[in-house]
């Protein structure tokens, strides 16, 4: 059999390097995967979060899967062309074959690759959560310039990267001591505090960030998780709504109230109409949570066909301009 490859096809044949000669050495799709979802992660680790918004994180994130989703194009054709030829008889052997690669990111086809590489990365990955959770947006008061809560905040990160929470709460309480107004000192003693099941803390920390900086989003969004590990389910919804005022393309309030109705207040179709929004603008905005929202969406799909609403399901979809496919 004859292999013809477009011009693209050989740039991609070499920037994928080592992954492709190994797949055409018979190594399994996983492993090939796995390769990809290595250097996809290092990108990702060498993103800078400072001073960046989630969507720009997010942007980020997109440009290192996309480098990656290209080579698993490539790599998944060449891979089923040699099972063809495996399978094939002499005369088919002769036979010219072209391997095409669709490097349209809005196309059904690339998606697939994407998506299913952005899947298992999410999983294996640990950088890519890390690097679209973080909040490192500053605002006017989001630092001190007092040395020595600046000094005490750091050594707090440090601790809680260790996962020593007692520790670092300790250090971000001498923080805000030295500077009240320190609004990321606040939003970690919260964080921490709810690391430490110390619910009603968290709560006094994240209101103290807001008081601060009334815009500070990732204060709201933690005060409603919060609220949501209370069983504090009404006010964990309007925290999120008022995070809703502040920034209203923010994916994280709908998955959240989403969430809550399906998982919490047994109300399948309100989770499904805001699991809807929060999908929509993750693929958007290119955030891998999209995965998180797919699996909710999944989730309240067995819920609404066993109680008969396979149709409303299908309905809120279609509303929502989302396909099963």
């Amino acid at each position: 059999m004859n292999l013809k490859k477009s011009a693209l096809l050989f740039v991609f044949a070499l920037a994928s390097g080592k992954a492709v000669a190994q797949n055409n050495s018979g190594v399994k799709t996983e492993n090939f995967l796995k390769e990809l979802a290595t250097n996809g992660c290092l990108c990702i680790d060498s993103i800078s979060t400072y001073n960046k918004s989630k969507v720009d994180l997010a942007k980020d994130v997109s440009v290192c899967i996309n480098k990656q989703a290209s080579a698993l194009q490539m790599g998944s054709k060449i891979m089923k062309l040699n099972d063809q030829v495996k399978n094939a008889t002499e005369v088919d052997r002769k036979q010219e074959v072209n391997i095409e690669m669709n490097l349209n990111e809005d196309s059904k086809e690339y998606k697939k690759y994407y998506y299913e590489l952005e899947r298992y990365m999410m999983v294996n990955c640990s950088s890519l959560k890390d690097k679209i959770a973080s909040n490192d947006k500053v605002n006017i008061k989001s630092y001190s310039d007092d040395k020595k809560a600046a000094s005490w905040y750091s050594k707090g990160l440090d601790e809680s990267k260790k996962e020593n929470f007692k520790k670092a709460a300790e250090y971000f309480e001498k923080a805000v001591k030295e500077d009240p107004e320190f609004a990321f000192a606040w939003d970690n003693l919260g964080l921490n505090y709810r690391r430490l099941n110390e619910f009603d803390k968290a709560i006094a920390a994240y209101k103290k960030s807001i008081a601060i900086d009334p815009k500070g989003t990732m204060p709201l969004q933690n005060l409603a998780i919060v609220y949501q590990y209370k069983n504090e389910f009404q006010n964990a919804i309007d925290t999120y709504q008022q995070l809703a005022v502040i920034d209203n393309q923010n994916p994280e309030i709908y998955y959240g109230i989403g969430n809550i109705y399906a998982n919490n207040l047994n109300d399948p179709e309100k989770g499904l109409e805001n699991m809807c929004k929060a999908y929509t603008l993750y693929v958007e905005q290119k955030s891998p949570y999209r995965t998180d929202a797919e699996k909710i969406i999944g989730m309240i799909y067995v819920t609404m066909k066993k109680q008969g609403n396979e149709a409303k399901f299908d309905a809120i979809l279609k509303a929502n301009n989302i396909s099963q496919n």
